[in-house]
């Protein structure tokens, strides 16, 4: 019996779909300024249509009902859009101070040492390295982020933390003899 069901519900929703799309694809492309906008909301109007397609009015209701859909995902397209305008305009207006607070004392020897060293590391070793160092992450918090087991990270990091001390004390020997940058890297508090 459920598979009579599924099977009505789905030549139920191929008739809506095939009765309706193009109409609300005009409806969504009047009100939008980008083609894959409209795409996005006529999908998520029969989305809705399928997961709710027991609540689908029957006979010509149904094209009013997908037009209510799509006004609501419209109206929710709008608001997403709002949402991360606002968020880039704050973004913008807190950029100059953040790239002053980062970039404050830059000039100084250890952070430009630091760096360079880094750049010379592979991709992997930059990423948990400076989600220690920089983003204050602990070796568990980075497991999370990196989605890897926390024995594996703790095992990395600590490869890592020996790869940077090395290219550190290579770019030492080769400018300056005794000069130690590698304690800007290691963890100052343990999360």
């Amino acid at each position: 019996m459920c598979a009579a069901v599924t099977d009505d519900a789905h030549i139920r929703f191929r008739h809506l779909f095939d009765d309706a799309e193009r109409d609300l694809l005009a409806y969504a492309l009047r009100r939008v300024e980008r083609p894959e906008d409209a795409a996005d909301v006529v999908a998520e109007t029969f989305l809705v249509a399928w997961r709710r397609i027991e609540d689908v009015p029957p006979g010509p209701q149904a094209r009013l009902w997908l037009y209510g859909v799509a006004r609501r995902q419209l109206a929710n397209q709008r608001r997403g859009q709002l949402r991360r305008s606002q968020l880039a305009d704050r973004l913008r207006a807190e950029l100059p101070a953040a790239v002053a607070a980062t970039t404050a004392g830059s000039e100084d020897e250890r952070v430009h040492d630091v760096r360079a060293a880094l750049g010379r590391l592979d991709e992997a070793d930059r990423e948990l390295l400076t989600l220690s160092a920089w983003e204050g992450l602990s070796p568990a918090a980075i497991a999370v982020v990196l989605a890897l087991p926390a024995v594996t990270l703790r095992s990395r990091l600590h490869r890592a933390r020996k790869r940077l001390r090395a290219e550190l004390a290579r770019a030492d020997a080769t400018a300056r003899p005794g000069h130690l940058a590698a304690a800007s890297l290691e963890p100052t508090e343990t999360r």
